[in-house]
């Protein structure tokens, strides 16, 4: 059985969208990838840290969806990474309205050691000196590491960030910030000059419009999931990644043939998540929904032409 590492935000969340408002909620990076991974047949482990005020039902719920903990430090006397954020009726567009670092300012990552030698890495949106750290914690080159990454390192730390870069397989990021780092409009341009900076693989994730996969002059394409309400799309990217990473692992083969189906199975973990405000959708989802989902995305993207 693959192991998996995830290091990312576990956090709370108070998030407002025209369909309305929640308090503080679970949320994190590492939490909504650790969830779609949790639907594969692999060990994983969660890497963060939460302050005294992270409630144990939180952590108890990771636990009981196999996530492995022992790498999530609990600081007694801090708080709790804190995001806050106002979705525009678009529901692509948000603002920020509150972040507060708390115990991640000065987060220093520690990797299990029964994890150091896992062959899958998935290096969550977080400062890229936090990420190359867990790399650096592991007893021998992964199989295979995916990073994601936003603009907010782009534009504080783009140095930092290019080292990471550098030594990862895999990079994810949406469409504006592959713009942002290549400075090429042109997706397939930004592609490739990704590439140049390292990755062997990269993943431009286009929001309700689907994702792009890009491999040497190999492009994929595959759609999202037309939805009749998207109720909140935070955490949706996180849960493509935990999806994609998990089926990468549980099946154990990172061909470009194969991430196709990674990217099919990050798609449609995606679709669940934007359902419900936070963690609640992936929380209750079951096997039997994602297995009619994938028939959906089947249906949806498969045709017969004849070609002459």
């Amino acid at each position: 059985m693959s192991k998996l590492v995830i290091v990312g935000t576990v956090a709370f969340d108070a998030i407002e969208t025209p369909f309305g408002k929640t308090d503080k909620i679970l949320g994190g990076a590492a939490t909504f990838i650790g969830l779609a991974a949790s639907h594969f047949n692999i060990e994983l482990a969660a890497v963060s840290v939460v302050g005294g005020d992270f409630p144990q039902e939180y952590l108890d719920l990771l636990s009981n969806k196999n996530i492995n903990i022992d790498g999530i430090e609990i600081i007694k006397e801090g708080k709790t990474f804190f995001w806050s954020g106002k979705y525009h009726n678009d529901m692509n567009s948000r603002d920020t309205l509150a972040t507060e670092l708390n115990v991640l300012a000065d987060f220093n990552p520690s990797v299990p050691d029964s994890f150091k030698n896992a062959e899958f890495v998935m290096l969550g949106n977080l400062h890229p000196l936090v990420q190359l750290s867990v790399l650096e914690q592991m007893q021998q080159k992964p199989k295979l590491v995916v990073l994601d990454t936003m603009n907010f390192w782009m534009d504080c730390a783009l140095e930092d960030l290019k080292k990471v870069i550098g030594k990862v397989d895999v990079i994810t990021i949406n469409d504006e910030e592959a713009r942002q780092l290549s400075g090429e409009y042109s997706l397939v341009v930004a592609a490739r000059k990704i590439h140049e900076m390292g990755p062997k693989y990269v993943v431009i994730k286009k929001g309700e419009h689907g994702a792009l996969l890009f491999h040497k002059e190999n492009v994929f394409f595959a759609p999202a999931l037309p939805l009749e309400e998207v109720f909140d799309p935070t955490g949706a990217g996180d849960t493509f990644a935990g999806g994609f990473i998990g089926y990468l692992a549980n099946t154990n083969d990172i061909s470009f043939e194969n991430m196709k189906n990674a990217i099919i199975y990050g798609s449609t973990l995606a679709s669940f998540c934007v359902e419900k405000f936070g963690t609640e959708r992936m929380i209750q989802l079951s096997q039997d929904e994602i297995y009619k989902r994938l028939k959906q995305f089947k249906n949806l993207t498969q045709f017969d032409i004849a070609l002459t």
